[in-house]
């Protein structure tokens, strides 16, 4: 028998659901109206019957976190946020897919009071679950170690809505698997299998058991069937919401329920067809819906009572998950001062003060970047206790295993090279880069922790989608890639990036990072770490390459200048007639043309430009200081050279990549393919000639 307490007015709010989406696609003319009519019985369970929130604190640390991972569907998410009190009242649902509305087209974080995270790309959310489940765990250990799991206010669960796109993107199955490797206890996944897309029926490319598949992983299983074997329609809440209290009780293993239901339903005429998916459903569909569901026949006609009934009832339940958490929360608060201003800290999105002192200085020699990133990361193991990461199976190449510190894992996955610990902070994602990236942003977007994760720079292809979607929620996840050019060498072609630096540099509000030695690795994750709204993709080498002396007297100047993006490396023995401009392992090339160019009386100014948006940031009187506008200048990058006169003016030249690498030793396809000392010095002389 359900505990499940399910009023005349709660099936009330349902329908007002259902009404508002039908009627908001229809105001706007376009949208997703056919999943969130149907969706609306389990969304408003969710909401109002299960998850722990508090609509006028939707930051609250005690929340349960839910995702809306078939975004398009994301009035499904706005409905309940109206009927809950969250912020978004009726001229918002109206509004819809509309200029400077707090209702977009998918979910948006920090546009919107109640989103958690930023969906669209189908699977993406699935991901993201995922990492905010991750989250939690990790946010227990940090700030609550002692705690028994379960018990520790920072314990909470998380929900997320996935459909049947969602499960055909690859990246929901990267994650899933990942999910059940971790144990997460604490994630449950609702599956909406409608069967139905853009294109129809999904059977004709879809056919795979996904309750199956999910049991195959190891997650526990449940199915509720609205449609009792295809024969009549129930909603059956009571049994979704004993479903849900069962996989509660299931705390070593995540949840999946499967849900059969008609997309549309009840629909009088346009149930279960493809064409509710992604368009408005007509004035008679509306009209026919209202009159079957006892609804005036006239746009967004609301019972403001039932509106008030809901809106109660989420304040009453937030007031009593208060009574129930507060007084432990400042238990915990008073028991723990150092990790209370830890949580304190990173809340206000503050780094450690003196970080750079408590980081590596690198003397003259020669080091990968990478090599440099992974000490500087043994360093910030001690220095930055809320930062973890880890690799998609590359950690010895990327160096992003931090030393001293265990993995994050159960105990029961250690290997011999990683001992498990449930708040370890090494984290292993497998060959699994679309995912590792969503997981990330997720935790980015809990804002709890810091968080990075690495591979190779040819390989972010494979999660493009998750920087972008960073940048776009203004969060500040790390994204590590290594082997940054045609220096990996002996790979090939296909392990060597060429376009993709310069092709990262065209999202806007990413900060793509490329150190031209070990001291200037640093001081890039210093400033990294200190920016709390913006993501970084730090592109290190996989060769050697000079460390230089940045003693006084030397003539290199101090890599604090990194964190205004770009400066003066080396000045010119007298006033400069050209700059050379570098970024990573190139920066030596254009210390050593500038040395050919002053030997044959040329004076050469260097500057290393580890980070354009950076120095795009800094002021126009400083930009001209590094890179006057008179000067004639000219950049060496192993990559394309397309838009580099668009960044620094008409008056630069480029020394580049502009085809793919070889299979060969590195050294050897530098100067097969131009990017020499010498193709520099000439392409000077010819931009002075």
């Amino acid at each position: 028998m359900s505990n499940l307490t399910w009023t005349e007015q709660d099936a009330k709010a349902v329908d007002i659901a259902r009404v508002l989406a039908a009627d908001a696609v229809e105001k706007v003319g376009n949208g997703h109206p056919g999943t969130a009519v149907s969706l609306a019985p389990i969304a408003y369970l969710l909401y109002a019957k299960l998850m722990k929130s508090d609509p006028s604190d939707p930051r609250w640390l005690g929340r349960d976190r839910f995702v809306m991972s078939a975004g398009h569907s994301s009035l499904t998410q706005y409905t309940q946020l109206y009927l809950n009190g969250f912020g978004l009242e009726l001229n918002d649902i109206e509004s819809l897919r509309t200029w400077d509305s707090l209702t977009p087209g998918h979910p948006e974080f920090g546009l919107t009071k109640g989103i958690e995270c930023t969906t669209g790309p189908l699977g993406a959310g699935v991901g993201n679950a995922v990492g905010f489940a991750m989250s939690a765990r990790r946010s227990r250990e940090l700030y609550d170690p002692e705690a028994t799991p379960g018990e520790s206010v920072f314990d909470h669960n998380v929900y997320c809505i996935a459909g049947d796109g969602c499960m055909q993107e690859g990246v929901s199955g990267e994650a899933s698997s990942l999910a059940a490797t971790q144990d997460l206890g604490n994630l449950f996944l609702i599956y909406d299998d409608n069967r139905i897309s853009i294109e129809g029926d999904t059977k004709i490319a879809f056919s795979e058991d996904v309750q199956a598949r999910y049991d195959a992983y190891g997650w526990h299983v449940q199915h509720v069937d609205f449609t009792n074997g295809f024969t009549t329609y129930e909603e059956k809440v009571a049994e979704l919401y004993d479903a849900v209290e069962a996989a509660k009780a299931v705390t070593d293993r995540p949840s999946f329920i499967k849900v059969t239901t008609v997309i549309g339903w009840p629909l009088p005429n346009k149930a279960g067809d493809h064409s509710v998916h992604g368009a408005k459903l007509g004035g008679a569909e509306i009209s026919a819906l209202k009159q079957e569901i006892g609804f005036a026949d006239a746009p967004f006609a609301i019972d403001d009572d039932i509106v008030a009934y809901t809106r109660a009832n989420a304040a009453e339940r937030a007031q009593a998950a208060h009574a129930a958490w507060d007084p432990r929360f400042e238990a915990w608060r008073a028991a723990n001062p150092e990790r209370a201003a830890l949580l304190d800290r990173v809340l206000g999105k503050q780094a450690p003060a003196d970080l750079i002192g408590q980081l590596p200085v690198f003397e003259p020699g020669s080091m990968a970047t990478r090599a440099a990133s992974g000490k500087v990361l043994g360093a910030l193991a001690t220095a930055v206790p809320e930062l973890w990461g880890g690799s998609a199976d590359l950690a010895g190449s990327n160096n992003t295993t931090m030393a001293g510190v265990p993995s994050f894992l159960p105990a029961d996955r250690s290997s011999e090279t990683f001992a498990g610990a449930p708040g370890g902070r090494t984290l292993h994602f497998g060959i699994r880069e679309h995912a590792m990236g969503n997981i990330m942003n997720a935790i980015s977007m809990d804002g709890l922790s810091r968080v990075y994760g690495g591979t190779f720079l040819v390989f972010s292809d494979y999660m493009r989608t998750t920087p972008r979607l960073a940048a776009l929620s203004h969060v500040p996840t790390t994204f590590v890639w290594t082997h940054d050019s045609i220096g990996v060498g002996e790979d090939g072609p296909t392990h060597q990036p060429v376009e993709h630096v310069m092709s990262l540099r065209l999202m806007p509000g990413l900060d793509v990072v490329r150190p031209g030695d070990a001291n200037e690795v640093t001081q890039a994750w210093v400033r990294i770490l200190n920016d709390w709204d913006r993501p970084a993709a730090l592109i290190l080498s996989r060769q050697n390459m000079t460390t230089y002396d940045r003693s006084p007297g030397s003539g290199f100047a101090s890599a604090e200048g990194v964190a205004r993006g770009g400066y003066i490396l080396k000045e010119a023995s007298a006033a400069p007639q050209v700059v050379l401009v570098g970024t990573g392992s190139e920066v030596e090339i254009a210390v050593a043309a500038a040395a050919k160019l002053e030997a044959e009386g040329v004076p050469a100014r260097v500057v290393s430009l580890p980070c354009v948006e950076w120095f795009q940031a800094e002021t126009e009187d400083y930009r001209d200081e590094v890179l006057p506008a008179g000067l004639p200048k000219v950049v060496v990058e192993a990559g394309v050279t397309v838009g580099w006169k668009d960044l620094l003016g008409a008056n630069t030249e480029a020394v580049g990549v502009d085809q793919y690498g070889a299979s060969a030793a590195g050294p050897t396809i530098f100067e097969k393919y131009g990017v020499t000392t010498d193709a520099v010095v000439a392409t000077a002389k010819a931009a002075l000639a």
